[in-house]
């Protein structure tokens, strides 16, 4: 039934079913533009055809309707056990809740702000407030006062829900700022039952209308963006650009979304919902109907220990969750003794990933009868142990935010585990390029989404076009989204530099704006000396320098997990960290480390010197972004005496 004669549980007519068979996996070559011998733009066609009609906000009552006993999200109850909620009783709640919004006097339009961690209450909002015609504005839950009160400000929103007191304490004393909010809510005090209670007299009838009244075009979220320099701007997406990356994900990622064995499709999200690539996942899930649970916390042992519990078949992770397993698992077995052992295996998983890649694109026999041997005698002994920390029965996991790395893809591809790895950002509604499946480019981030075109201009900026691509920023003063100058044919321009190789699979090289000219002219981009570092176990983060200076270095911070490892294998628990990070055994394994990044690049584009730190880059001290992202002019003043101590007169 179409929104047009709604009814109780009305569906768009124009909104593909989900409960249609799943077809075989769908691989089209991308189409290449050529100039001057080198591959300038590439595109994928769509997948499907785009919505015409309805909104997300029909997802949860389609699925009612099509399929209402299959589990479409589970909880985790207070014994840490998991508890399958169905189809038909999740749009029972988005239907109660919406009415709840609707009683409580939010109309068509409206923004209603949510500032919580990665848990039910949030997807639940979520939904209810599509289906009650409201737009959803994400807060970071580790956001500071100023930061929630700009969002709130910007984006007019009248209603706020947060997750528990703290954060209902840090809105009300900026609610003077705020006239407009009229409303806030706490989950961890009853929001949730408050809002059913409150919309209970409502008929059904009442989120039908409403839901009624959306169409593709009608703004969703907005979305802002981490503000690595200045204020955040608020990126307006469409149902519709949502509709767009996330049908032909799920085509296009058929191993992951449509379960092609006996195991039902499910994924645990810890990623931010507060992020555009936490979001996608969850409405992806819901429109694939994969069992989707969520995980508030990201800390390793509370990990861990739900992914064991929830064990899903496929995991949605940023690098460096892939990188802090493998360390982990590293760590462990050099407590053991066997740190040789892990790392013969941790070459064979490599050798293994890259031969099979080299089967899929036809430039290699695959991996050698001797090679299989190998690596089945490592897998009881390491790569199932890896698997575990998983939750056992993971096969594929889709990467983004930064460059995972040729290595670790390939050694999780040879421990068993398929890495998609994207590339997007919250103008382009997450991804934008993935790797296709049976036909990985390890290192690179893959082809367009289906629907996508990429092109790079001529000083190597990242354009993209397609159906996900926002509708503009959101103007505070128009109350509506606009398109920045520049931007009426069609391509946004990323300010990412990246390049297309001859069989179109692009690669991101860095961010424009944080190319570094040193004073010999030479101009150096620091994310894959900065990316290659990350991934060492004792390195947390790392900020390359040297503009306007004569040679290139470093200011590196130290993982934590990594340093206590290392001091309890070397019994120097007791050295104080000062004292430490001068110490020539430490100092050792990371200029091995920064040997091995400097052979990405030339000599003039090299690190020469480098200083450890004593504290870590955070969030709260202003040095990184919610996604983890640098803050480099904000490193740079407050470690100023520190980069100087680098360039001795």
């Amino acid at each position: 039934m179409s929104v047009d004669a709604p009814s109780a549980d009305a569906s768009s007519a124009d909104v593909p079913s989900a409960d249609a068979p799943a077809p075989s996996l769908v691989l089209v070559e991308p189409e290449k533009v050529w100039v001057d011998g080198t591959v300038r733009e590439v595109s994928v066609p769509p997948l499907v055809p785009p919505i015409r009609r309805g909104s997300l906000a029909e997802i949860p009552f389609d699925n009612a309707r099509e399929a209402p006993d299959e589990a479409v999200i589970s909880r985790k109850g207070a014994e840490g056990q998991w508890q399958d909620i169905t189809a038909a009783a999740f749009a029972d709640d988005v239907r109660a809740v919406a009415k709840g919004l609707i009683a409580e006097g939010l109309l068509p339009g409206d923004r209603l702000a949510i500032m919580a961690n990665t848990t039910y209450e949030w997807t639940l909002l979520d939904f209810a407030a599509w289906a009650a015609g409201l737009i959803t504005v994400p807060i970071y839950p580790t956001s500071s006062a100023f930061q929630a009160r700009w969002i709130l400000q910007d984006s007019g929103a009248v209603a706020c829900a947060v997750e528990d007191l703290p954060q209902t304490r840090l809105i009300s004393e900026e609610r003077k700022q705020l006239p407009g909010l009229t409303h806030l809510w706490t989950f961890d005090t009853g929001a949730v039952d408050i809002l059913r209670r409150a919309g209970a007299h409502l008929p059904d009838e009442a989120v039908t209308t409403r839901r009624a009244g959306l169409t593709p075009e009608s703004a969703a979220t907005l979305i802002y963006t981490s503000g690595t320099t200045g204020r955040p701007k608020g990126c307006v997406l469409t149902h519709a650009n949502f509709f767009a990356e996330v049908d032909n994900a799920i085509e296009l990622l058929h191993p992951v979304f449509k379960s092609v064995s006996k195991e039902p499709a499910s994924t645990l999200l810890f990623l931010p919902l507060s992020h555009v690539f936490g979001r996608m996942v969850a409405i992806g899930c819901l429109r694939a109907r994969v069992r989707l649970g969520h995980a508030p916390s990201i800390k390793t042992k509370d990990l861990i220990r739900d992914l064991g519990a929830f064990r899903p078949t496929f995991l949605l992770a940023i690098p460096y969750v892939l990188e802090k397993v493998y360390n982990t698992g590293r760590a462990t077995a050099e407590k053991m003794g066997r740190a040789s052992s892990f790392d013969r295996a941790s070459k064979i998983a490599k050798l293994y990933g890259q031969a099979v890649e080299a089967a899929e694109h036809g430039t290699g026999p695959g991996p050698s009868l001797g090679l299989r041997a190998a690596r089945a005698l490592y897998d009881p002994l390491v790569y199932r142990r890896i698997r575990a920390a998983l939750g056992g029965k993971v096969k594929y996991a889709v990467c983004g935010g930064s460059p995972l790395g040729r290595r670790l893809a390939a050694f999780y591809a040879g421990a068993g585990i398929e890495i998609f790895e994207g590339y997007g950002m919250t103008e382009t509604t997450a991804s934008s390029t993935v790797t296709p499946p049976l036909k990985p480019r390890l290192g690179t981030v893959g082809w367009p989404l289906p629907g996508t075109a990429v092109r790079i201009a001529d000083d190597g900026e990242v354009l993209v076009r397609g159906g996900q691509l926002f509708a503009g920023y959101w103007d505070a003063q128009r109350g509506e989204a606009v398109r920045e100058a520049g931007a009426e044919d069609g391509w946004f321009a990323t300010g990412d530099l990246g390049a297309l190789d001859d069989d179109g699979y692009l690669t991101i090289t860095g961010r424009k704006k944080d190319i570094i000219i040193t004073s010999g002219g030479k101009n150096v981009i620091p994310s894959p000396l900065e990316d290659w570092l990350r991934a060492h176990p004792l390195i947390s983060q790392c900020m390359v320098l040297g503009d306007n200076r004569p040679y290139i270095t470093a200011l590196i911070t130290l993982e934590q997990d990594g340093l206590a490892h290392w001091r309890q294998m070397r019994n120097k628990q007791d050295v104080p960290l000062d004292a430490l990070v001068e110490d020539e055994d430490l100092r050792g394994p990371l200029q091995r480390a920064i040997d091995e990044a400097n052979r990405l690049v030339s000599r003039a584009e090299s690190i020469r010197r480098f200083r450890v730190l004593t504290v870590d880059f955070t969030e709260a001290a202003g040095h990184l972004t919610p996604s983890l992202k640098l803050k480099r002019a904000s490193i740079a003043e407050d470690f100023a005496a520190e980069i100087e101590s680098l360039y001795p007169k």
